[in-house]
């Protein structure tokens, strides 16, 4: 018999502002607790320097991770050109410098222009990408490089939105990107390609697939609301899981069907896409989770929610 998890069978997305300082896995814990929820999982890691946005995922909405794992990002960053480092932000050492003096604007965004549609990217040693089980940041701190193959990524758009020339220049930039895109590989590309040493020196997330930051809440105000008024008083901060695969087409099954859609059978569907994912709702009730056409007009379970109560 399978041990029941402790905690609260809760079930939405929270966006959570990160602050800097601690991983993605150390909130991850602490949201989870200031929620006494027995489930929880982040959608992709922001690096302890990074701050913004950072959907955590509760009970059943866990099981639409990946969705948010695998879409687009969108970031702020400031890059610094004539000093490189170590990791590739801020929190290295210095490995080389240069005069960054002569550097433009006009340059800069020349350069920035180059970088967008499908470039590839080799990741970075100080990365969560793990090599036979082993994360790469973990070899990195042993001193240990192995050589990493470079990954197709796509860069959407990149704007300049502010820039200060000097020995070392530094500008700041939004990018939209394909999943998998490290912003720090980024900077130092860009700085390479303007022939100068560069790093990141700060990162914002401001998005993840459709959650942006005008709707993540902070820490510090998840604590104060939890210490003032329990654990439950935190539910209002979560948001639809449904909106977390919002660009599936949505269909709609009869109460009968929704039966033996749980009990995992296929069933027919009225007005349905053709093939692909979908996302599946009982006709004036609930979301019930993900489902995929079959060529017969069918729809069959992959990702669907089950009664928490």
């Amino acid at each position: 018999m399978a041990r029941r998890r402790k905690g609260r069978p809760v079930t939405g997305i929270l966006v959570l502002d990160k602050p800097i300082g601690p991983s993605s896995n150390q909130v991850l814990q602490r949201v989870r607790h200031l929620f006494g929820a027995a489930k929880a999982g982040h959608t992709g890691n922001l690096d302890p320097l990074a701050s913004g946005v950072l959907p955590i995922c509760l009970g059943e909405a866990t099981k639409l991770s990946q969705y948010l794992l695998d879409s687009d990002k969108a970031y702020e960053a400031r890059v610094l050109f004539g000093c490189s480092t170590t990791t590739g932000d801020s929190e290295g050492d210095i490995v080389a410098e240069a005069d960054a003096t002569a550097l433009s604007e006009a340059a800069l965004s020349t350069a920035l222009s180059g970088f967008v549609g499908d470039i590839e990217q080799v990741p970075p040693m100080y990365s969560a990408l793990k090599v036979d089980g082993q994360p790469l940041y973990k070899l990195a701190r042993q001193g240990k490089e192995v050589e990493r193959k470079s990954r197709a990524v796509s860069i959407r758009e990149i704007d300049l939105f502010n820039f200060q020339a000097g020995t070392r220049a530094e500008a700041s930039i939004s990018v939209r990107c394909s999943k998998g895109t490290y912003i720090r590989t980024l900077s130092e590309d860009l700085a390479a390609s303007l022939g100068l040493p560069g790093h990141m020196s700060a990162l914002r997330r401001i998005a993840t697939g459709p959650f942006a930051l005008a709707q993540a809440v902070s820490l510090d105000t998840l604590t104060q609301v939890a210490e003032a008024e329990g654990p439950t008083a935190l539910d209002t901060f979560l948001m639809d899981p449904e909106l977390a695969v919002d660009h599936l087409p949505r269909v709609e099954v009869e109460n009968s069907a929704a039966f033996y859609l749980k009990q995992g059978q296929a069933v027919v569907v009225r007005n349905a896409p053709l093939n692909g994912m979908v996302r599946v709702a009982e006709a004036g009730g609930p979301f019930l989770g993900i489902g995929e056409m079959l060529d017969d007009g069918r729809v069959a379970p992959k990702r669907l929610f089950v009664d928490s109560h």
